[in-house]
């Protein structure tokens, strides 16, 4: 089963997120509450993909799609295929753009739809 990496500064989001994915037969979670964070773990944890939102405090969801994909640092190199959902609020969409040209796959935006949040997963992971 896919491992996917859920990063939001709010638990809450998180969780109604791994709740939608968990009634789909998802059950392997990695989380993060910032991007900094996010970053560290996904070069650790290898996810087979990342939903992950915009706005977040030390490192915003846009630098961290950045930062994943193409990360030179201690000698590692990004993962140029890193699969990233991002999620984001009613009127952001130079943001989503900005992230749609950085690499990420999809956006879904909040409050999300459970069906949406699953149908996205399942599309980009082939199911």
């Amino acid at each position: 089963m896919a491992k996917i990496m859920l990063v939001d500064d709010a638990a809450f989001m998180r969780m109604m997120i791994k709740k939608a994915l968990s009634s789909s037969g998802y059950n392997d979670f990695i989380e993060a509450q910032d991007g900094a964070e996010a970053v560290k773990k996904y070069s650790e944890e290898k996810p087979d993909m990342v939903i992950m939102d915009i706005t977040m405090p030390n490192i915003d969801g846009l630098q961290a799609l950045k930062k994943s994909k193409n990360r030179r640092s201690l000698g590692r190199v990004g993962d140029p295929n890193a699969k990233v959902v991002m999620c984001t609020a009613m009127g952001q969409e130079s943001m989503v753009v900005d992230a749609i040209k950085s690499g990420a796959r999809d956006f879904v935006v909040k409050p999300f739809d459970a069906q949406r949040i699953v149908k996205t997963v399942n599309d980009i992971l082939g199911k």
